[in-house]
């Protein structure tokens, strides 16, 4: 079994990838690159939010910047994440609402109230 300081860096990824809007961000740019207001336009979020999660993934180094005159274009940074996006989606066809429903996710009681919680034999 792996130590759970090797572990860290997945947790965060997954974590990162568990906010709505920045996986959102991410799908639009599964087909080409964007700028920030094709994003707005798309998602129907604010400049702000959208500008604020675009930094995030940048620094994460999920998604690229390139400038062309005033604008700059939004990219992924990883064809691997592509690959990320179908196996969720194969993975989320097998497994259901399972997910949506899950008792321990959400309930104070398990102590799993964020989405970064992940119980394990370990530390139950």
């Amino acid at each position: 079994m792996e130590p759970r300081a090797a572990l860290s860096p997945a947790a965060v990824l997954f974590r990162g990838l568990g906010d709505v809007s920045r996986l959102a961000i991410l799908r639009r740019l599964v087909d080409a690159e964007r700028r920030v207001t094709d994003l707005v336009a798309d998602l129907g979020l604010s400049q702000g939010t959208v500008s604020g999660h675009l930094a995030c993934l940048r620094d994460c180094g999920l998604v690229t910047a390139r400038p062309q005159g005033r604008q700059m274009f939004y990219a992924l940074a990883h064809p691997q994440l592509l690959e990320l996006f179908t196996a969720t989606e194969e993975l989320l066809l097998r497994i259901g609402s399972t997910v949506a429903l899950c008792p321990t996710y959400g309930n104070p009681d398990t102590g799993c109230d964020d989405p970064s919680c992940v119980k394990s034999e370990e530390t139950a």
